[in-house]
């Protein structure tokens, strides 16, 4: 994958990062839920009563946001070098390591974190040292 690193300034990494801190800070105000991406559709796979509107709203939102942003900016260019057959078996493992990990990296991450979760620090932990392990596997040993 080759990214623009140009495009990338401290300014938007910054505002990207307040963004993200302000809905995940208003959805666990408003809603008492965490922002983790993986229980919020998973939610939407299987409904509870009351819960489809606010879920279909952040889903309708974080699909929306790359609208918004192209509307005001132009998109980075990237460029990903693997093909679909790794990007599918990729996304598969991502999925079962979020059904195991009982959590995404948002939910964990982003939410867990800032609320001092040990079993979020432990699950970050865990998805940091599997995506260094991964890396230095396929780049320096296959």
């Amino acid at each position: 994958m080759h990214i623009d690193w140009t495009s990338l300034t401290p300014a938007t990494a910054l505002a990207g990062g307040a963004l993200i801190g302000i809905a995940a800070s208003l959805l666990i105000l408003i809603t008492g839920r965490v922002a983790g991406i993986s229980g919020i559709v998973g939610g939407l796979l299987r409904p509870s009563p009351g819960e489809i509107g606010w879920r279909l709203a952040f889903v309708i939102g974080m699909l929306a946001s790359p609208l918004v942003y192209a509307a005001i900016a132009q998109f980075p260019t990237m460029q990903i070098d693997a093909g679909y057959p790794t990007l599918i078996i990729a996304g598969l493992l991502v999925g079962i390591g979020t059904r195991y990990a009982a959590g995404c990296t948002s939910g964990h991450g982003v939410c867990g974190i800032s609320r001092l979760s040990p079993r979020s620090l432990t699950a970050t932990a865990a998805f940091m040292l599997a995506g260094f392990v991964t890396v230095f596997v396929v780049r320096h040993v296959v």
